[in-house]
């Protein structure tokens, strides 16, 4: 028999677009007068589908629709899927910060969240006494938290400031505290919703980590939220995708993150737009990116180009181009900005970036392009916008040298001299 943490039984949200309390009342008499008459909810029979990209009719959308999901004691499950996808929305609901529309939550266990930068704070407490706070909202004794406090400052390394009003803390300050009282109080199960990437990258690697033993050691249940699918696959047994409020997939995590990465980026090694729907503003548009090679083969052996075309519309502007490249698995591999800031007339530009051979190893790899204007604005950042497979030329590669494991593969020249 499944030992459940939680199980999630037909939940939707639904939202209404536009000013908040135009028109409420009315919709509220609705309402009321179907529930009287045994009928139901009007508006439950309305709304769209959860699509940020396209321009609606209705004012209600369905930010989450009929999601089904069960998630046993102990596991780690990262939640993934575009921006707009419906995540944090599904956190809140756990989390009671928002009633759902419909269907319902069935949970074992006390839940301890972290939704963005210092929830549950009261900013004019101090660290110490919002600790307290935060443990006797989730019905601990004070002195549970007594026990536990010397940990949860040791980890947040906030120590000194610990007796300050949190009003006073960066960002980063707020975020480290929160996630370790988060982390370290007694709370069957964990909900991080992205905050970690407040943090700088050790404290990331710390929170990672304790939130690995929280999971394997400490058998409690953790939910995680990121756009970092490296931390996704290190962390989680088991993944959700959400895409536009509905469930995609729910299994083993890395068939969730090879679901995710298949649809969330163009996997063309070349886009083009017309000048009225290109991206970019008022001042230029990027009309092309195209990474090319003289037979449009990509191999680990053999320079090939990115090619990124732009249309500058201001006379005089600065412009330039940087690239970054990510792998298959999220991680963040280098960037390269061009650093020739120059001045263009009007018209149509073409900037090229050379990615030498062996520098990358065997595998898929996502550029992502961003162009700034003048007083370094951006004009538009185009997110794995193209894709590139590089394969090796020949098999004796592996079979005699060994197969190269690490993102990329430089070309270093070896010398050897006698003693």
């Amino acid at each position: 028999m499944k030992n459940l943490a939680i199980k999630a039984e037909n939940i939707s949200k639904q939202y209404r677009l536009g000013e908040v309390g135009t028109g409420t009342l009315t919709h509220d008499l609705n309402r009321f007068w179907s529930k009287v008459r045994g009928k139901e909810d009007p508006y439950l029979k309305i709304g769209e589908s959860n699509d940020r990209s396209s321009k609606g009719t209705s004012d209600y959308v369905w930010s989450l629709r009929d999601i089904n999901f069960e998630v046993e004691a102990g596991e780690a499950v990262g939640i993934i899927g575009r921006n707009g996808a419906g995540k944090s929305t599904l956190l809140k609901l756990l989390s009671k910060v928002t009633k759902p529309t419909t269907g319902n939550f069935k949970v074992n266990g006390r839940i301890a969240s972290l939704l963005e930068v210092g929830t549950g704070f009261n900013p004019e407490m101090t660290g110490r006494e919002n600790i307290y706070l935060n443990g006797a909202i989730l019905g601990m004794r004070r002195a549970e938290i007594t026990k536990k406090f010397d940990e949860i400052v040791a980890f947040s390394g906030v120590d000194r400031y610990i007796d300050t009003p949190v009003k006073r803390y960066s960002s980063g300050m707020y975020v480290r505290l929160a996630f370790a009282v988060a982390a370290h109080l007694e709370s069957e199960i964990l909900i991080v919703d992205e905050v970690l990437a407040v943090g700088d990258a050790e404290f990331q690697k710390k929170c990672l980590g304790k939130m690995g033993d929280v999971s394997k050691s400490e058998g409690r249940t953790v939910l995680f939220v990121s756009h970092n699918m490296a931390a996704v696959k290190a962390l989680c047994t088991k993944g959700i995708v959400l895409e536009n409020g509905l469930l995609k997939f729910e299994g083993f995590a890395q068939q969730a993150l090879d679901i995710y990465n298949s649809e969330s980026s163009n996997t063309d090694s070349k886009i083009f737009w017309d000048f009225e729907n290109a991206p970019g503003n008022a001042n230029a548009k990027i009309t092309a990116v195209e990474l090319k090679t003289k037979d449009n083969f990509f191999t680990i052996e053999k320079d090939f180009e990115l090619e990124v075309t732009f249309v500058n519309v201001v006379v005089n502007q600065t412009l330039n181009v940087s690239i970054s490249i990510h792998d298959d698995k999220e991680v963040y591999v280098l960037s390269s900005p061009n650093l020739k800031r120059e001045q263009f007339e009007k018209g149509t530009f073409k900037s090229v970036c050379k990615i030498p051979k062996n520098l990358l190893n065997k595998g898929v790899y996502f550029f992502s392009v961003l162009l700034v204007g003048n007083n370094y604005e951006i004009i538009t950042q185009l997110d794995k916008i193209v894709a590139v497979d590089v394969d090796e030329e020949g098999l004796y590669r592996e079979n005699y040298y060994g197969y190269w494991a690490g993102a990329v593969r430089p070309y270093l020249e070896w010398t050897n001299s006698k003693m």
